[in-house]
């Protein structure tokens, strides 16, 4: 019995095919993860607000743990540490800049712990434009409303450590090369020289 041996040449890859299933996907983006933590951390810092308004009077404080921790309902015009008490219609456009900053830049994220740290600044500055913008004396000039108290540190609210909290981590992320588009840097980042070395060396393998 004879086989036939085809005089055919064996098809050839498509190198575009292939570098496709080589390159990983992209990680997914995290524009929902950030407003998710955003929402929560903004009812989280909305509720204790009505809650201790509603419950605490000025000048009035319930202690936790001795003097050290305590709930003492103040009004802030001003921002952290009582700064620029009388420049709330500045803080509150700085507020405003800073939703829409975080926004933007949430559009095109890929990073989940970045997603985590803008998303805890988002909640946050939601929560105290909030107050900003509806409580007395009106809007633009709202007073925030800060109530707790720990050691020697300024009143302060859930608004407040949130942003706190957010800005660390995106610091530390920044630190240690973490990229908001899932990248890290030194690491994820492409050899751009060796990438050009392999693609001529096939260009000359597939010539000859």
């Amino acid at each position: 019995m004879m086989v036939r041996v085809s005089d055919d040449p064996p098809p050839e890859e498509n190198p575009a095919n292939t570098a496709e299933e080589a390159t990983p996907a992209a990680p997914p983006q995290r524009l929902r993860t950030l407003l998710v933590i955003a929402v929560i951390l903004l009812a989280l810092d909305l509720l204790t607000k009505c809650l201790v308004v509603a419950n605490l009077q000025p000048g009035e404080p319930v202690y936790l743990i001795g003097d050290w921790a305590r709930l003492s309902l103040v009004r802030n015009p001003g921002a952290a540490f009582s700064m620029a008490t009388g420049m709330t219609w500045l803080l509150t456009l700085v507020a405003t800049a800073v939703v829409i900053g975080v926004v933007r830049i949430g559009r095109t994220l890929r990073s989940l712990w970045w997603a985590i740290g803008l998303g805890m600044v988002l909640g946050g500055a939601l929560g105290n434009l909030v107050d900003r913008l509806f409580r007395a004396p009106g809007p633009l000039q709202g007073h925030v409303v800060d109530f707790l108290a720990i050691g020697w540190w300024p009143v302060f609210n859930v608004a407040d450590s949130s942003i706190v909290c957010g800005a660390i981590l995106l610091v530390v992320l920044t630190v240690f090369g973490f990229e908001p588009n899932g990248t890290r840097t030194g690491r994820d980042e492409p050899d751009t020289a060796t990438a050009d070395t392999t693609a001529n060396k096939t260009s000359e393998g597939n010539t000859a």
